[in-house]
């Protein structure tokens, strides 16, 4: 998924045929229930669309009870996961997020290879990227997050804006400039943020680098980048002044969703299940299939299996089917995430896969068509999400005026050396 940081609300909610608790009420994996029946924690966070009913199909088919635990944070799911791997407590299946996960294939030889026979499942990139250097694939790929722009086609209308998908499309065809012009006039004419968030631009242009922070060798360039350089003075003087926050996840941000004070998003397929469900009363939304400077993808997770858990084997069986071609799709209605398993991908579902909460747009279409127009995957080292979290703290610095924007920028730089 994305890099995220806060628990959102299931778009599906039902009854429960399976146990669903908090983060830190189970102490790890599952086990035997007592009477026979064998019971798996899974563990997430964000939204993977693994809804109450989708995982109780699971228990349906094979007898085996899911205990899903949602961390609140991805950074929190960062920390349990480094703490213990290796030891105890953590789930029978862990999800990982892209931004750590190379630094968790550094661990390799802790989890339990994924069979065979599974290899190929997925697209090329999002295998080899799982893969270690003894050949063996260690991580079941969830999503990938090819980008486009949500936004309020009544806030557009309201501002003098087209709200014809393919207008707005038009609209955004250009660069980082033409985005940050139009937020900047529409920030003129109605006294409002149009953004959400200054750090998913961030976010959107570091994901459009080859190179951003550490290149394959192990060279540390971040703080010697001149594409990171221009990506924060770009954020800090064009987005801060636009957005409605820093940062996203947190409970302003999301009450500020649930109210539509702003007008538009920066949208890979995940986050239209964070706004659908936190903003269910909010009509209007839509995407375009466009994005600032072509294309980007922001997240895509993958699920693990520690090796010394107590049900390695059953574990492999619920990683295995929640990324089957027909989970993904399910996932995908569910919450948006985008399939990363070839089989889904080239489904007539997935082509004619329409939202309604998003205007009936036929976000299949439009996600396979900004998938194609991505053409850059950015390396991501061992020490990424360190960076990266702290270019992130160095914008919120300068959006709560808390240091200037260079006086923030020299904060990152020491903090990049003391990593």
């Amino acid at each position: 998924m994305r890099t995220s940081r806060r628990t959102i609300a299931a778009a599906v909610a039902g009854a429960a045929a399976f146990a669903l608790v908090a983060t830190g009420c189970s102490a790890g994996g599952g086990g035997d229930a007592g009477d026979g029946t064998t019971t798996l924690t899974l563990a997430t966070f964000n939204d993977f669309g693994y809804t109450d009913e989708l995982l109780a199909e699971f228990t349906a088919e094979t007898g085996i009870e899911v205990v899903h635990n949602k961390a609140a944070t991805s950074n929190d799911a960062r920390a349990n996961f480094f703490q213990k791997l290796g030891k105890t407590g953590l789930a029978d299946v862990e999800a990982v997020e892209i931004d750590w996960f190379t630094e968790a294939m550094q661990y390799s030889d802790l989890l339990a290879p994924v069979p065979d026979d599974l290899k190929g499942r997925w697209l090329d990139w999002k295998e080899a990227a799982a893969t270690d250097a003894a050949g063996n694939l260690i991580a079941y790929g969830t999503d990938i997050g090819p980008q486009g722009i949500c936004y309020r086609s009544d806030l557009f209308a309201a501002a003098g804006l087209p709200t014809d998908r393919e207008e707005v499309a038009a609209l955004f065809d250009g660069d980082w400039d033409n985005f940050f012009s139009i937020g900047a006039d529409y920030k003129a004419a109605t006294g409002k943020p149009f953004i959400d968030s200054a750090n998913s631009v961030l976010q959107g242009m570091v994901n459009q680098l080859e190179f951003a922070y550490e290149e394959p060798d192990g060279t540390i360039i971040a703080t010697e980048n001149p594409d990171i350089a221009a990506a924060y003075q770009a954020v800090t003087e064009k987005a801060v002044p636009i957005s409605a926050y820093a940062g996203q996840w947190s409970e302003d941000w999301f009450a500020s969703m649930a109210s539509g004070e702003f007008a538009a998003m920066l949208c890979p397929g995940w986050m239209l299940g964070v706004i659908s469900g936190n903003a269910p009363d909010i009509t209007g939304w839509d995407i375009a299939n466009v994005f600032p400077g072509g294309g980007a993808n922001w997240g895509g997770s993958y699920l693990t299996v520690p090796a010394n858990g107590a049900n390695v084997e059953a574990a492999q069986k619920l990683a295995d089917w929640l990324t089957s071609p027909e989970t993904q799709m399910k996932a995908f209605a569910n919450a948006g995430t985008f399939p990363s398993q070839n089989d889904a991908l080239s489904s007539d579902e997935l082509a004619g896969a329409t939202n309604e909460y998003f205007n009936n747009a036929p976000t299949g279409e439009i996600l396979s068509a900004r998938a194609e127009a991505i053409t850059v995957s950015t390396f991501k080292g061992p020490k990424y999400f360190q960076y990266h979290d702290a270019l992130q703290n160095a914008v919120t610095r300068v959006f709560d005026g808390l240091e200037d924007a260079q006086t923030s920028w020299n904060t990152w730089v020491t903090e990049v050396g003391a990593f």
